[in-house]
């Protein structure tokens, strides 16, 4: 048969496209595209979106093999075992920007830096910020969307978590300017704009609030985290009842 939607020609017991990831079982057909030796599946008619968008979500190949399967379950228990040290952090302490994470996060904070400086000075500096949030949930959208890939992309959300999680110490430290920043200077030491979060707190009249702002980005990040390892259970478990 071909799939409907990308014509890729395939075989007639497929579930799913090996191309474009069309579940035929949920696609409705029309009259003009019907695909050969199927019949119309009466269940689409009535799915909500919100049943497409948790069916997407929670999308599980047909075909899972042993080795995978064992391969995302130790990645799932690591990051597990690791995200308890995450929530088990202070802000003050900063966990989070001394751990290997930070690294991670850090090119993409530069880089949003430069995307967002034609936006203004206030940009420019928020956008650092920005960079290390966007990226991962692009990474996310991609896997999710693109590659089908829904383990990834609960991963992805995980990681999305943590770098909101990073940004709590430099909010937090927007009026004390004591934390070290790249190069070995800190904010005191350095001239006005130079702590991106001193100068648009500042410029946005929120600097009393640093500390709270603070407070909602790690709690939300930790949120976040704690949302995508559930998402990664679920789909760990669809997985092994596929398997068997």
């Amino acid at each position: 048969m071909n799939c409907p939607k990308c014509r890729l020609e395939q075989n007639d017991e497929n579930r799913e496209c090996l191309r474009c990831g069309l579940i035929f079982s949920r696609y409705k057909p029309r009259d003009h595209d019907q695909i050969p030796g199927r019949k119309p599946s009466c269940e689409t008619e009535n799915r909500s979106p919100l049943k497409h968008a948790v069916d997407y979500m929670f999308h599980t190949k047909d075909n899972i093999e042993i080795v995978y399967l064992i391969g995302r379950l130790i990645v799932f228990v690591f990051l597990l075992i690791w995200s308890m040290k995450f929530f088990g952090s202070s802000i003050e302490s900063n966990y989070v920007g001394r751990s290997f994470m930070h690294l991670v996060n850090l090119p993409f904070h530069e880089a949003g830096h430069i995307v967002f400086r034609p936006l203004g000075r206030v940009m420019h500096s928020l956008g650092g910020s920005l960079g290390q949030v966007i990226m991962p949930l692009i990474c996310t959208l991609v896997l999710l969307i693109k590659t089908r890939d829904t383990f990834g992309a609960s991963i992805g959300l995980w990681w999305t978590g943590v770098s909101i999680m990073d940004l709590a110490p430099y909010i937090d430290d927007a009026r004390s300017l004591s934390l070290q920043l790249l190069g070995g200077n800190t904010g005191i030491s350095s001239p006005y704009g130079f702590h991106d979060w001193n100068f648009v707190l500042a410029e946005l009249n929120l600097l009393k609030h640093d500390h709270l702002i603070a407070d909602m980005a790690a709690t939300g990040g930790k949120l976040i985290m704690s949302i995508s390892l559930l998402w990664g259970l679920v789909l760990l478990i669809r997985q092994f009842r596929r398997l068997r």
